[in-house]
């Protein structure tokens, strides 16, 4: 029998005390600069044992304005933007080649927060993203080098024979390039934190960059 969706959703609960900690969040005391609170966050993620923290999802829009997101791995996070990579011939690279401005989301309910970056996205020289995907694990580089991401797939058998070939040469070779492999680069211009409160008096501080300096403002929940 189906299972009955709305039964479903009404038994779950958000941010169950049994394994959620929500912490006191004062946002007089936040820096000035959203990078060292989010990394901050970040390692408090990891500590608690937030499943996967590193993971994120990633909107874009194309060139008619329609949107899309999916799920993708933070590679890094400095005073350049926040990075993660894809082949700029998937549908998220063409997207930011014709529209060059993204949306990042970070969820990690262990601890009851939120992250949210948006701002424009550039594309890392060849090198560095080159140096970015062999950097990675050997897995990473056959799926990369294995391609044709969002392209139509004619059967499952189709994408074993591609990834054992391409398991092959990257495990024999861990320098093969993969050239339509990319590295971009969120710059924001805006940045969210959501800490959730159980009385749902939840505290949202947002940085909206003007120039090179941050201005922060308090969000009603």
């Amino acid at each position: 029998m189906e299972p009955d969706l709305h039964k479903l959703l009404m038994s779950l609960r958000v941010w169950a005390p049994e394994v959620t900690t929500l912490p006191v969040f004062d946002p007089e005391s936040a820096p000035a600069d959203p990078l060292p609170l989010f990394t901050t966050w970040f390692a408090e993620a990891v500590e608690a044992g937030q499943p996967e923290p590193h993971t994120m999802s990633l909107a874009t829009s194309d060139e008619t304005g329609r949107a899309d997101v999916r799920t993708v791995i933070l590679h890094g996070a400095d005073a350049r933007g926040w990075s993660f990579a894809t082949h700029v011939t998937s549908r998220k690279g063409r997207h930011l080649t014709d529209c060059p401005y993204a949306a990042l989301g970070f969820y990690w309910p262990l601890l009851g927060r939120q992250i949210r970056v948006r701002g424009p996205v550039t594309a890392g020289t060849p090198e560095e993203s080159r140096a970015d995907l062999h950097a990675r694990s050997t897995g990473a580089l056959a799926a990369a080098l294995t391609g044709r991401q969002s392209e139509t797939l004619a059967s499952l058998e189709e994408l074993n024979r591609a990834s054992e070939t391409s398991w092959t040469r990257a495990s024999a070779d861990p320098a093969t390039p993969a050239p339509t492999w990319t590295l971009y680069r969120l710059h924001p211009d805006e940045v969210e934190f959501f800490q959730g409160d159980e009385a749902r008096r939840h505290v949202r501080l947002t940085y909206g960059r003007e120039g090179e300096r941050w201005n922060r403002r308090l969000l009603w929940p």
